[in-house]
Order: C-alpha cells, then sequence, then structure tokens
C-alpha cells in the first residue's frame, strides 16, 4: 500500500509532556513569577506541526492517569491528531518541563521526568495495525536512552518497514535526560559520549531519513567535525541525512557526503529575530516532512522545513507557535515580513485563525450575561438579587436538557451574577461566551480589573469574550474615538491570552439603522486592524443589510467564524420573522438570544411562583421554539441541519 493512500501519513512516538513556560522574559527561572501551560515533547510537538500543516498525524506514548495527562489527550484531539496509540498509565505521573526565556542564547530548563509516563512505553504499547496505518513513523533520540522504551521504538520501526512505510529519526539529544549532566542544566545540548553514540547509531540500518542539528550529528557519528560525523554516520546507514544549521538554514545529503556542508542540497534560512530557539527543530522536521512525504522537491521540503523553524523561534512555546499550512503559505510569499515576525499583524491573525479549535456551522446560544437587567427584574418582583445566581444556574441546566451533549448549543454567562453556572459549564461540551463589558457603558468601559488583560487571565481558555458596544457611524468623533481605543486594546489582550472574542454592535440606540449602518461601523472596526473571533448584531429584516454584512467579513476577514443575532428583547414572533432574512445568509450561524427566552420565566422564578423544575422546563421550552424556527428558516434557503432539535 502506497503511504498516500494509508489512513494516516505519519506517527511519531515517544515524549509527550506538560511545557510550563515561563510568562516574564529576560530573567532567571528562580525570578519567573507564572507560567503558560502547553502539550510538548518533541514528537508530540511534531505531531501538531504535521497536523497543522496538512498531514495525517498520530502519536504513540504514554501520559499519566491524570489531570494533565487528560489535557494532553483532548488537545491532541483538537489538534486533529490522532490519539489511538496514547496509552493512561495509572501508576506514574505525566512528565514536566519548566522553561524559561532568558537571552536569544539561553533557555533554562528542568525537566520533571523522573519515573513519568511517556519513558514507561514499552513493547505492549506497540499497536501493529496503528504503526501499519502510517506511511511514516517517527523516533525519537530521548526514548532510546531507557531499554524498554529502545525496545518499543526499534518495535515500531522493524514494523513499519515490514508494511513498506518509511522511517525517520529525529536525534533529539538532551544529554541531561541520558544523566550526562546536572538536572540544572536542561538546556545543554552536547555532552561527547562514545556510549550514547553506540546507542544512537544502532537505530541507523532502520532509517530513511535522519534530522539533526550539528550537534546533534556530532554525537550520533561520534566527532565534533560534522563532515566527519556525516561520513561516520553514512557508514551505516543510506538514509537522507539533514543537517540543521540555525540561521544558515540547511543541508540535506542524500548520497555521498560532500567535503564542505554547502555543498550538499541546500536550504537558505530567513532573517527573522530570534526570540526562542525551543521548538524550533520540531517545527523543521514537520516543515521538511510537509514537502518529504507528500513527494515535493528536496529544495522544497528544506524551504517548508526552515520557514516553519523561523515562525516557531519569533514565538513563546513550541506547540502553540507551530505554524498551520495557510500560515505557511503567507510566510513564503511575503518578502516584505518584518525582521521581528511578532510585529507581522497579519500573518499573527492567520495563525490564531487558523490553529483555534472547533468549527461551528450553526451555532444557537442562550444568553443569560444581562446584569443590569436582572437587577431591574429583582426590584419589580421584590425579589433578593442574590437569588439571581442561582437562576443562572437552572439556565445551563435549561441548555443541556435540550442539547443533550450537542457542540452546536452555547450559553452566554457572565461572571459576577453566573458564576456558577460558567463553573458548571466547565464539564459540558457548548459553546461558552462571557461579557467583559461594564453593562450599558458609553463609552465603552470593562468590567473587573482595571486592565483588562490582567483581568482576562483570571479566565478559562475557552471562555469567549464577549464585548457590547452601543456605536453608531454617525456618533461625535471624540465619542467613537473611545469606543475604538477601548476596542484595540480589548483585542490585544486577547490576543495576548489566547481567547477568541465576539464583538456585540448595537447601532439603533444611538441613531437610525439602514441597509449599510451596520456594515459601515464593521468597515471602520476593520479599517482599524480589529479581526474579532465573531459578530454579534442587531436583528434585521434586510436582505440587502445582510449582503452588506457578509461583504464586509468577506473583504476584510475570511478566517471569521461568522455572525451571531442578538435579540434585543423583540417579542418570540417578530424575532423568527426576522430570522428569514439572515438565514439566507452563510456567515449568519446562528443566534444569541437572552431576554425574549427568559424574562417571563425569570420574573416568575424570582417572584417564587415556580420552582427550579418548571423554570428548567420552561426555558428549555422557549429555546427550542428560537432553535427550531432558525432550523426550518436555513433549510428553507437550502442550508440543512445535521440533527432535529433534541
Amino acid at each position: 500500500m502506497a503511504a498516500t493512500e494509508q489512513p494516516l501519513d505519519l506517527v511519531t512516538i515517544g515524549r509527550s509532556c506538560i511545557d510550563l513556560y515561563g510568562e516574564q522574559i529576560g530573567g532567571r527561572l528562580e525570578d519567573m513569577a507564572s507560567f503558560a501551560k502547553y502539550i510538548g515533547g518533541s514528537p508530540t510537538n511534531t505531531a501538531v506541526g504535521a497536523s497543522r500543516l496538512g498531514l495525517r498525524s498520530g502519536l504513540v506514548t504514554r501520559v499519566g492517569a491524570d489531570h494533565f495527562g487528560r489535557f494532553i489527550r483532548e488537545q491532541l484531539i483538537r489538534e486533529g491528531v490522532s490519539t489511538q496509540g496514547v496509552r493512561d498509565d495509572d501508576e506514574r505521573l505525566t512528565a514536566l518541563v519548566f522553561l524559561g526565556i532568558r537571552d536569544p542564547d539561553t533557555f533554562p530548563l528542568i525537566f520533571y521526568r523522573e519515573n513519568c509516563a511517556d519513558m514507561a512505553l514499552d513493547d505492549a504499547d506497540i499497536d501493529p495495525d496503528f504503526i501499519r496505518s502510517a506511511g511514516a513513523v517517527l523516533i525519537n533520540g530521548t526514548h532510546l536512552s531507557r531499554p524498554n522504551v529502545f525496545d518499543a521504538s526499534v518495535h515500531a520501526c522493524r514494523i513499519a518497514r515490514e508494511a513498506g512505510a518509511r522511517v525517520v529519526f529525529d536525534i533529539d539529544y538532551r544529554p541531561v535526560l541520558w544523566g550526562l549532566t546536572g538536572k540544572d542544566r536542561g538546556e545543554n545540548r552536547f555532552v561527547a559520549d562514545d556510549a550514547v553514540t553506540a546507542r544512537l547509531q544502532q537505530v541507523l540500518p532502520l532509517c530513511d531519513l535522519v534530522v539533526g542539528t550539528e550537534e546533534e550529528m556530532h554525537i550520533l557519528g561520534g566527532s565534533t567535525d560534522t563532515i566527519a560525523a556525516l561520513r561516520a554516520i553514512r557508514e551505516k546507514t543510506a538514509a537522507l541525512l539533514v543537517c540543521k544549521r540555525g540561521a544558515h538554514g540547511c543541508s540535506a545529503f542524500p548520497g555521498a557526503i560532500p567535503d564542505r556542508l554547502e555543498q550538499g542540497v541546500t536550504g537558505p534560512g530567513f532573517a527573522v529575530e530570534v526570540f526562542n530557539v525551543l521548538g524550533a527543530g520540531d517545527a523543521f522536521m514537520a516543515g521538511f516532512l510537509r514537502g518529504w512525504l507528500r513527494g515535493e522537491p528536496l529544495e522544497t521540503a528544506c524551504e517548508y522545513g526552515n520557514a516553519c523553524g523561523a515562525i516557531v523561534v519569533s514565538r513563546h512555546g513550541c506547540s502553540p507557535a507551530m505554524p498551520s499550512w495557510e500560515e505557511l503559505q503567507q510566510f513564503l510569499a511575503d518578502g516584505a515580513r518584518p525582521c521581528r515576525l511578532r510585529d507581522d499583524a497579519a500573518l499573527e491573525h492567520v495563525h490564531a485563525a487558523t490553529t483555534r479549535a472547533g468549527t461551528w456551522d450553526e451555532l444557537t446560544v442562550l444568553a443569560v450575561d444581562h446584569r443590569s437587567q436582572f437587577e431591574a427584574l429583582c426590584e419589580q418582583v421584590g425579589a433578593d438579587p442574590a437569588r439571581i445566581a442561582g437562576f443562572k444556574a437552572l439556565a445551563l441546566k435549561a441548555v443541556d436538557r435540550l442539547a443533550q451533549g450537542d457542540p452546536r448549543f452555547g450559553v452566554l454567562i457572565d461572571g459576577r451574577f453566573g458564576m456558577r453556572g460558567l463553573e458548571a459549564a466547565a464539564d459540558h461540551p457548548y459553546w461558552i461566551g462571557r461579557p467583559i463589558e461594564r453593562p450599558g457603558s458609553c463609552p465603552l468601559e470593562f468590567e473587573g480589573d482595571a486592565d483588562v488583560a490582567t483581568e482576562l487571565l483570571t479566565w478559562p481558555a475557552n471562555h469567549v469574550v464577549k464585548c457590547l458596544v452601543f456605536y453608531h457611524p454617525d456618533d461625535p468623533a471624540d465619542l467613537r474615538e473611545r469606543q475604538e481605543r477601548q476596542l484595540l486594546r480589548l483585542q490585544d489582550a486577547v490576543r495576548k491570552t489566547r481567547h477568541e472574542l465576539l464583538v456585540e454592535i448595537i447601532a439603533s440606540r444611538n441613531g437610525g439603522v439602514g441597509d449599510d449602518t451596520v456594515s459601515r461601523v464593521m468597515q471602520r472596526f476593520y479599517d482599524l486592524g480589529m479581526r474579532p473571533d465573531w459578530w454579534k448584531l442587531e436583528p434585521n429584516d434586510s436582505a440587502l443589510a445582510w449582503r452588506n454584512i457578509e461583504r464586509a467579513i468577506a473583504g476584510n476577514d475570511p478566517y471569521c467564524r461568522g455572525v451571531l443575532l442578538l435579540g434585543l428583547s423583540a417579542p418570540e414572533g417578530e424575532l423568527i420573522a426576522s430570522f428569514q432574512a439572515a438565514a439566507s445568509t452563510p456567515i449568519v450561524k446562528g443566534f444569541a438570544v437572552g431576554r425574549t427566552i427568559f424574562a417571563g420565566t425569570a420574573s416568575q422564578w424570582l417572584a417564587g411562583e415556580i420552582d427550579d423544575d418548571a423554570a428548567i422546563a420552561d426555558l428549555s421550552r422557549r429555546f427550542a421554539v428560537l432553535v427550531e424556527a432558525w432550523r426550518i428558516a436555513r433549510a428553507q434557503v437550502g442550508v440543512s441541519n445535521v440533527s432535529e432539535v433534541v
């Protein structure tokens, strides 16, 4: 079976851990105060990078039966990496690595890998059918440092070769993981050792591709002279040898080793500022394999590898920094890119938009993020505002009763009164939105911490940041400018905290609304550099208005997730009537409606006229009416739904 006919292009084998990256840059690891959590480990990073580039990848490893092991598994699924080969280890914990960015040449690491799950991998964990399902298998030098993982890696290689697949060897030399240096010297990349050289060379006859830095070629070849090391390697394998040379790019050697590295098939490097070299080699491997496994010329594979490495050295983290295929193409096409790549706003937007998890062709959301409106309801019925939290927790139960785990449903809940609902939502697969604006503020103000980024750092990563702005294109210039500054602050914050952003526009409060009013507001925001993941817009029965909105999005951000309709407390029948015009516009994915659904129910429950079960049933019923109406409207314009309302 040819590699292109197999279910997977690549299976990687070995390390899988949690990377805890220091968020303070330029200091000692001792002085770092907070850490960002990512999945890590060289073969895990490569599997993620390969998937983002369009290869069908899978991973063989062990993780602890713990919170971090579950995070690794969940993140791999989000990244499109097959977890068929990931085993839970009930006796060992998931490995950890603490990493820091001191300066362009210093990256302190501490490996917490004593008796960890992935180093317990053994022959029994290798599923022959899973290995045979791939066109290539990648093994990793670190996983040759213990007899059990060495045997597992070699076993997988032999299965792959018997199946006609190719074997890739990433030398990935970490002396500390071979016990050759102190545990506080995790960043040390080279210690000569004859025993390590002999162990690594045992796998060379099985290999079709060997990739490493010059230092890694030194340990594999047993010489600190790079050419001599490469020739020693060549004596033991006919594999393609690729030597990574950092800023100088790479040199590939399909045959005899020449006298100089430059005489190989070379791929020049890219001039970018080095921010963080950690993970660059894994990105190089993913990029090179994207070309090599798809039959591209060797020069192209080198170019892909060098470009992916250059992108990753400009960012924080390893796996999250891996580029997507769309991003790689944009990088290669843009000869005017800045040296400080993180300043390339267009590239950063493509990265964020093409690496976020999930897609929604339909999204129906119960919005109970209202705060002042609930306080007003309590005043009307004489209820204690402390009861608001209880009702918002019931709203989530109402969504779950209807949705029954269907991820096309969502909730929009605030953190002031709805924290219990937000906490409970963590155990469900639903879309979660959360407001950041101070209720009714115009000009826009943010709720919570005085610094919006500091506030968002306290929010779980899967909370979509929703911001309502009362904005009309004919507002006074000073009002528009104040609100625009706030929105730009918010966008900068969500990019740094890696949250998604939903911008809700209500123009009708400040002036008349015509067919181009909302699209003019959106275009103004786009011109300022705003690129929200979602828009939430007022209902409108004008087909022309929706065409203008769709053109604004298509012309400025083809990666936009879509538009949700808001309700503005419209009567149920009026809101349903407005669905028809919106449903014919593909960019509109559904709605996020609140008071139309909950107002009557909330009033009765807060007044003590109905109990919890009755409130849940009534909310679920009212929500179902709108969901069914939306799906009927979509069906009438030729957009089918996967399933009916539960």
